[in-house]
């Protein structure tokens, strides 16, 4: 009797019983529920390549069951995981004749593929590779790609009612950060202005409050910046992924000023578009694509005198931001998940 496949297979970290915040986790999810719905659960299987090196041996024993029982199978590793799945899946494809897509987390890929000769020629046998902007879709056709599609990131998040729009007035303003909290995500840049304007007003004129996962490693000196500072920059733990849109939605502006190598399109850029939440962004890998002149403004990233300089002009001048809310919510509504799981759908027939 003949196995019924399934229409999808996904591999990636879904971080199965852990409470885990990252990017590589968030979208895997995002995206298997979102195909779950579109496809039906039982035309989809996952692969949790969570665990590390200790289950190695069993992930890979695993990968060849799904190539087996899935007609699709769709990859969503980081650039550690890279290097071990694409080799090994492109050798057992062979036999196997299944379409394998690479649904791209980050923007890391580009520079990552220059250096590794073997990982690139095995993405050039897969059906496609689905990268988050187009700039880095350019990038990868001058290595000789042809098999590129740009496939943005997406939430499964509720837009703000503009009904529920209101413009920030009240004083002092408050700015947020809605990341992983590390030093390469900016946070230390988002601190340095919002202390530096308040020193020069002579007053509190912005405060800060940073939501987000304290990086490993990070705690001890993100503590200590937090009681140097404790006045007007508060650290308030991780927002549940259905409230984003709330809590957000009270704040001045988003302050994005990451010069984290990996940076693709941040999906916090869609929770602050959700809600309305204009964004102050450095220029920094693929910002200027999404951060648009209609949601948001641009500083030339670890320039910090910039950034002062900006926030300045943003406090002394408020319509400039709160002219940009009803845009956000339009821009919003382009990243939802729906739609665009709808689009990669097409080229799994």
């Amino acid at each position: 009797m003949r196995h019924i496949m399934a229409k999808a297979g996904i591999i990636g970290h879904f971080g199965y019983g852990k409470e885990l915040a990252n990017g590589q986790t968030i979208k895997t999810k995002t995206v298997t529920g979102e195909l779950r719905k579109q496809l039906g659960r039982e035309n989809v299987i996952t692969l949790d390549t969570g665990g590390g090196i200790k289950k190695l041996f069993i992930i890979l024993l695993k990968c060849i069951r799904v190539l087996k029982m899935a007609d699709n199978v769709i990859i969503m590793p980081a650039y550690k995981g890279l290097r071990i799945l694409a080799p090994y899946i492109s050798f057992f494809n062979f036999f196997e004749k299944k379409k394998i897509h690479y649904i791209v987390i980050g923007g890391w890929l580009p520079e990552y593929l220059e250096k590794h000769i073997i990982v690139r020629r095995c993405l050039k046998l897969f059906h496609g590779i689905y990268v988050e902007t187009e700039a880095m879709k350019r990038k990868l056709e001058r290595q000789k790609f042809n098999n590129v599609v740009v496939l943005p990131n997406s939430k499964d998040i509720c837009v703000l009612a503009e009904s529920e729009l209101k413009d920030i007035k009240e004083r002092p303003y408050r700015l947020c950060t809605f990341s992983r909290v590390m030093k390469e995500k900016g946070i230390e840049e988002a601190v340095y202005a919002v202390e530096c304007i308040n020193k020069l007003c002579g007053k509190v004129i912005y405060t800060l409050d940073i939501y987000g996962q304290i990086e490993k490693g990070y705690l001890e000196r993100f503590e200590r910046i937090l009681k140097e500072n404790e006045s007007y920059i508060r650290y308030k733990g991780v927002i549940p992924s259905r409230k984003s849109v709330e809590i957000l939605s009270g704040y001045y502006l988003l302050l994005f000023p990451t010069y984290y190598k990996g940076e693709g399109f941040a999906g916090t850029l869609i929770d602050a578009f959700s809600a309305g939440l204009p964004v102050v962004a450095s220029d920094w890998k693929y910002n200027s694509e999404i951060v648009t002149a209609e949601v948001g403004f641009l500083y030339s990233y670890r320039e910090r005198k910039q950034l002062v300089d900006l926030l300045v002009k943003l406090y002394e001048n408020n319509e400039l931001v709160n002219g940009k809310r009803m845009a956000c919510l339009r821009k919003a509504k382009e990243f939802s998940v729906e739609s665009v799981i709808s689009v990669f759908c097409k080229y799994l027939d």
